[in-house]
């Protein structure tokens, strides 16, 4: 997972006309930790269909501030630099909790996307 190292890289990555998931996240947080061991594969398994970036909120405060993140892991997902939908909760988040809250994404990103083209 590609590691967004300032506000302006955040900017440009979810100006991306693609799908792109940020999980927002902190070297601190045990859930975070928690879900460290599967994402590889959840990123490889969803990898042709969205691009997932991490956020570490110490590292890049700003934005999880200016993105309104009150709790991590979060995972917040975005396309032509509009935020689509949201999964934060102060919950630990399960792998399966995840892929659903990813397929979700999909859900959105498409039907937003399917509708502009046939506007075109």
């Amino acid at each position: 997972m590609k590691q967004v190292q300032s506000a302006a890289e955040f900017g440009i990555s979810i100006q991306s006309s693609n799908l792109v998931v940020a999980v927002f996240k902190a070297d601190w947080c045990g859930d975070c930790k928690y879900i460290d061991p599967f994402m590889p594969e959840v990123e490889e398994k969803y990898g042709d269909r969205l691009t997932l970036i991490e956020v570490d909120v110490d590292k890049v405060g700003d934005v999880s501030q200016e993105q309104n993140i009150l709790g991590i892991p979060s995972f917040v997902a975005y396309a032509d630099g509009r935020e689509l939908v949201r999964y934060v909760n102060k919950l630990r988040k399960s792998r399966e909790e995840i892929e659903d809250f990813l397929n979700k994404a999909l859900d959105v990103y498409h039907t937003l996307h399917d509708t502009a083209e046939r506007k075109e």
